[in-house]
């Protein structure tokens, strides 16, 4: 008795110790007191609860977990069902989190606050809404601005991944993470100019107290803004200012937050600018993506995105090997998504392997029909890369969704005309109209006007027809248009036009309703439109004009009058008595007297003989010797040679019998600034 006495005194002392230290947050040394009662009574309910606890606080949750796990019979989940469910949370095991949540017999404030962050997680924000509003319409607490910023957090979900217009829950916005949040969901709107100011004012609602607290650096400041800050870059990226998103991208991870979630993030924004430049950076940053406990912090499809652009990353550094290996598990995780199959093709491009693309691509549409229309473009692309602009009409033809539109019939119109495949051109058309006709009928039964892609199809099919001589079929599509607008004068032109060319009597009947050309006149100011910029031709102002040039003017007309032509100049050395050379206009080759040039003998004997020999004729060589020796052309650079009055006589004045005359000896001017050197 008096040993029982003293034991549950002894445990008294230690729940004692354990509430003390429980109230002081000391939550080390409170384990240690409940490790010590467990020693006294091992399957103490209420002392393996407290250690639970004290592990939970310590951040052992593994170990936290393992005790209710050894002691189910004890730790029922009536007991301790938040405990358990809060550390499967915590180790990222969120579907057994939720499957414990469910399994609970009664669902507490504490067990409907985690069920709303598990549902956040799980990415079900329908149901994650339904939660957290219905938590803010039962409790009234302290925590309701953190039940409103979670509300808030779950509409910027839906409005981002799952384009979900975002209703208005009326929701004041007084704190930085509530302003963030609705920022968050106008990007996910497209509203980047109004997103940004919600960033700039929860820059500016941050708080700012920390600047008067010790050890606070303004670098710990802007890590904590920099989730804020990186959202501010990205819709920068978004706005195409890649150069300023990048400095503050860069300026981010100088800082080096804490956030591997946020840096992982804000690496792969980077390698999409950087796209197939600067690679080295990407395979830097690209590490960023693969920090631990990166996948519990962002939601699938931004995972989704980081794996493709390390696919991308991969085929832009020729890395073929690990291309296809992301992007075949991309596939298998994705089998509908587009693009794996886009990048595998991609890289058999790159590999030249263009046939086998377009099988892999041909492969993919037959699988999955909903998609096949996007393939099939890329298939088609591939097509008129190889030349064969043929089979990718084929393949456009192919899309039947894509037929009528006119984008699609102004591509295929523009291919077939290059191939000069005018009858498939005209088909393009036709089926085009015709797909129209059968909408409106099935639309309404009554003959409603034609809409304005109708008509405007049936004039470009008009205009192409007329263009290559196809009068005929032009005619029936003019007369529909002029039937839909008899007042249109130009659809009217084109018709008579084209009936002038195949039946005139017609044409003449229709001229009839042309509009009378009083009332086709134009009330133009004609000095007001040669007086405008841009004008060709300017009348000049007519000014007064004093009396000489009255008279001036008024003589005008006598001078040109008087005016005689002027005489050609004849040459210095013209002679009439010798009779011109008929052939003088013609050039010297083509004349009929040509003999081509002679060959001098001089030429050929000039390098000839031994080493400082003389020949024969080197005095005849000798240019100074010759006073009839001619001027050479001058060297580029040197003093050009002035030629004296010559007295021969042009080819053009004389006759092929004639003895050529001498001519002076030019002399050379001497090099001005000419300056020896060594």
């Amino acid at each position: 008795a008096a040993a029982a006495a003293g034991g549950a005194g002894a445990a008294a002392a230690l729940w004692s110790e354990v509430n003390r230290c429980g109230q002081n947050g000391d939550f080390a040394r409170a384990l240690k007191s409940v490790n010590k009662i467990l020693q006294i009574s091992k399957d103490d309910v209420t002392a393996l609860q407290c250690k639970v606890v004290c592990l939970i606080q310590n951040g052992n949750f593994k170990e936290a977990l393992g005790v209710i796990n050894t002691h189910t019979k004890v730790l029922t989940s009536d007991v301790i069902a938040f405990e358990k469910a809060y550390c499967e949370y915590r180790l990222n095991r969120i579907e057994n989190a939720l499957k414990t949540i469910q399994s609970a017999s009664q669902q507490t404030d504490k067990l409907k606050e985690l069920y709303g962050q598990v549902l956040y997680r799980l990415e079900r924000y329908d149901d994650c809404l339904a939660a957290y509003r219905d938590l803010i319409r039962n409790s009234q607490d302290e925590y309701e601005e953190e039940r409103k910023t979670n509300l808030s957090a779950v509409v910027a979900a839906q409005s981002t991944w799952e384009k979900v217009m975002p209703e208005d829950l009326g929701l004041r916005e007084a704190t930085y993470e509530l302003c963030y949040n609705s920022a968050c969901a106008l990007i996910g709107q497209g509203k980047l100019n109004e997103a940004m100011k919600k960033l700039q004012k929860a820059e500016a609602f941050f708080p700012f107290a920390l600047i008067f607290l010790q050890d606070v650096t303004e670098e710990d400041i802007e890590a904590e803004l920099a989730i804020i800050h990186g959202q501010m870059a990205y819709i920068m990226q978004l706005q195409g200012r890649t150069e300023d998103a990048l400095q503050l991208y860069n300026q981010i991870i100088k800082l080096k937050p804490t956030d591997v979630g946020l840096l992982a993030v804000i690496a792969n924004n980077i390698i999409t600018i950087n796209k197939d430049q600067n690679v080295f950076d990407s395979k830097k940053k690209v590490k960023l993506t693969n920090a631990e406990g990166v996948e519990h912090k962002l939601s699938k499809k931004q995972l989704q995105a980081i794996e493709f652009n390390k696919a991308l990353l991969a085929m832009y550094t020729n890395q073929a090997d690990q291309c296809r290996k992301l992007s075949a598990s991309l596939q298998s995780q994705s089998p509908e998504h587009l693009l794996p199959v886009l990048i595998q093709a991609a890289q058999l491009c790159r590999e030249k392997q263009h046939a086998k693309a377009v099988g892999l691509l041909q492969d993919f549409a037959d699988q999955h029909p909903a998609n096949a229309a996007e393939i099939k473009l890329t298939m088609a692309q591939l097509k008129i890369a190889q030349g064969s602009v043929t089979k990718a009409c084929m393949i456009l033809r192919s899309i039947e969704e894509l037929q009528h539109k006119p984008g699609m019939v102004s591509a295929l119109v523009t291919m077939y005309s290059h191939e000069e495949d005018i009858d498939s051109a005209i088909e393009v058309f036709t089926q085009a109209i015709q797909w129209y006709q059968q909408f409106q009928a099935s639309q309404t039964r009554r003959a409603n006007p034609k809409s304005p892609v109708h008509l405007s199809l049936i004039r470009e099919a008009a205009n192409f027809k007329l263009k290559h001589g196809r009068k005929k079929e032009a005619i029936s599509d003019l007369e529909e248009l002029w039937k839909q607008n008899p007042k249109d004068v130009h659809t009217l032109a084109q018709l008579i036009s084209a009936y002038s060319l195949v039946d005139p009597e017609k044409a003449k009947v229709l001229s009839k309703h042309l509009p009378s050309s009083d009332t086709m006149s134009l009330k133009v100011d004609v000095d007001a439109l040669e007086n405008s910029h841009g004008a060709t031709y300017v009348r000049k102002k007519a000014g007064k004009l004093t009396g000489d040039n009255q008279q001036k003017e008024q003589g005008q007309g006598d001078v040109k009058k008087k005016k005689k032509k002027k005489k050609g100049k004849l040459p210095k050395n013209y002679d009439p008595k010798v009779t011109p050379d008929p052939e003088r206009w013609l050039p010297m080759r083509e004349r009929s007297y040509y003999r081509g040039r002679k060959k001098g003998k001089k030429k050929d004997q000039v390098g000839k003989g031994t080493q400082g020999s003389t020949t024969a004729g080197s005095s005849e060589l000798d240019a100074s010797r010759t006073a009839s020796s001619p001027p050479t052309s001058p060297r580029p650079g040197s003093a050009a040679a002035v030629s004296a009055t010559s007295n021969v006589i042009p080819p053009r004045h004389q006759k092929p019998a004639g003895a050529p005359a001498t001519k002076k000896k030019q002399q050379q001017k001497k090099k001005k600034g000419a300056k020896g050197g060594w």
